[in-house]
């Protein structure tokens, strides 16, 4: 099966249109089990005839090895207009449900941009809460070259702070689980209970805390 790259298919439809600013969001940690929730917004610019040349290699996150996405991140911020990264912590996670919190650490890039954006693409997701034209894209990530450059800055982000919690709480593995459910996740909760950064409404951790609080 032929892997499929992103395009600027949606960035020319809108440029064309007349929309200049054009911003690609995307998220990543929904389904990690601890952890905050990081969405990212890169803006590429119009103007540059090699945009997908200089961008060569850009895909969705999930398809790249971390070696390729740290060296990719460096070549999308030389290369884009503006890029910002947002979060939503563990308790957010938990308070506002995944979308909500993921709304949340979009809306948070959002306003952190150097550029003020005329048209948002994203990935599965609408922006309610934002008074700006947007397009939501099923596997955006996968299709359209600005919403997969934004998986890639949140991804790396995401697992430099991994990198971080590995430190902080010793023993549950985040430096190689990345907060995901995997069974070495699984054997250490087990083994430890849950750590303060473990998303409480998530199953099995959920369950864990009854069964650690019950001790």
């Amino acid at each position: 099966m032929l892997q499929q790259f992103p395009t600027l298919d949606n960035e020319n439809r809108l440029w064309t249109s007349g929309y200049r600013i054009i911003a690609g969001l995307d998220e990543v940690g929904r389904g990690a089990w601890a952890g905050p929730l990081f969405a990212a917004a890169v803006i590429l610019p119009a103007e540059l005839p090699e945009l997908e040349q200089c961008l060569a290699g850009v895909r969705d996150s999930k398809l790249l090895s971390p070696r390729q996405r740290i060296r990719l991140v460096e070549t999308i911020h030389q290369v884009a207009l503006a890029v910002s990264i947002g979060q939503a912590s563990h308790e957010e996670v938990d308070r506002l449900g995944v979308v909500g919190a993921t709304r949340r650490a979009m809306c948070i890039a959002l306003a952190g941009l150097s550029v003020s954006p005329e048209f948002l693409l994203i990935d599965a997701l609408q922006l309610c809460q934002v008074d700006l034209p947007q397009q939501s894209l099923i596997k955006g990530d996968v299709t359209c070259l600005s919403i997969a450059a934004a998986s890639i800055v949140a991804k790396v982000a995401r697992d430099e702070l991994c990198l971080q919690l590995d430190r902080e709480y010793p023993g549950y593995g985040f430096a190689q689980h990345k907060g995901y459910g995997t069974a070495l996740h699984r054997q250490c909760l087990a083994e430890l209970g849950p750590a303060p950064i473990h998303r409480r409404s998530y199953e099995p951790v959920r369950a864990l805390c009854e069964l650690w609080s019950s001790r």
